[in-house]
């Protein structure tokens, strides 16, 4: 079982991550702005989808590489590290620039479906998975793919969450999006400073 401080740990970064205004929470605002509450909702539920396709494929991926080399699997867990630091620090610098959705517009068809395939075909999204949750997985203390799993999980409801909310309440939250500066700039920075903050964690822990 997870030990509860390398959980508490997990949350707190998976929190700020999931309340920091990015592509995805964007998206789903322009999705709503354009199409109204039932459109964003459903934009909403098809990331969700999304990322849980993301989950699961780097749960496998980590532990086919952990079955076949304990130290790549420290490879990759290190790696991993080192590019959240990296992710950290352009969060920090980037936090007074304008945030937009990656994919522009809100585009006609099936939210649902735009949804998913604009989670699943972000190549961003896969990598962050890949470092972010190993840096939580402890094979000592059961299988790395059930870890993977229940930390990803976590990570989706959190971001579904969010995503949700800004469907729900569209207009006062995509006011002070795209009005306050200051207020996104102290979200970046603070998740900026989070992902910094468990790169160097997990140096210590290894130390």
């Amino acid at each position: 079982m997870i030990s509860l401080p390398t959980f508490i740990a997990f949350l707190t970064a998976a929190l700020l991550l999931a309340i920091t205004p990015g592509p995805g929470i964007m998206y789903v605002l322009t999705r709503t702005l354009a199409g109204g509450r039932r459109e964003g909702i459903l934009s909403s539920l098809g990331t969700f989808v999304g990322g849980f396709v993301h989950v699961i494929a780097a749960g496998l991926g980590v532990s086919v590489v952990l079955a076949t080399s304990a130290v790549a699997y420290q490879a990759v867990r290190w790696a991993g590290a080192a590019y959240l630091v990296y992710l950290g620090i352009r969060m920090f610098r980037s936090a007074s620039e304008h945030i937009e959705s990656t994919t522009g517009a809100a585009a006609a068809g099936n939210p649902f479906a735009q949804g998913i395939a604009t989670e699943v075909l972000n190549p961003k999204t896969a990598l962050f998975f890949l470092s972010f949750i190993p840096q939580f997985v402890n094979p000592k203390v059961g299988p790395v793919f059930g870890q993977f799993l229940l930390l990803g999980a976590i990570t989706v409801v959190l971001n579904t969450s969010v995503d949700l909310l800004v469907a729900l309440f569209a207009g006062p939250i995509g006011q002070r999006l795209l009005a306050s500066r200051q207020a996104r700039r102290n979200q970046r920075r603070a998740t900026g400073a989070a992902m910094i903050g468990l790169g160097v964690y997990v140096v210590a822990r290894e130390a």
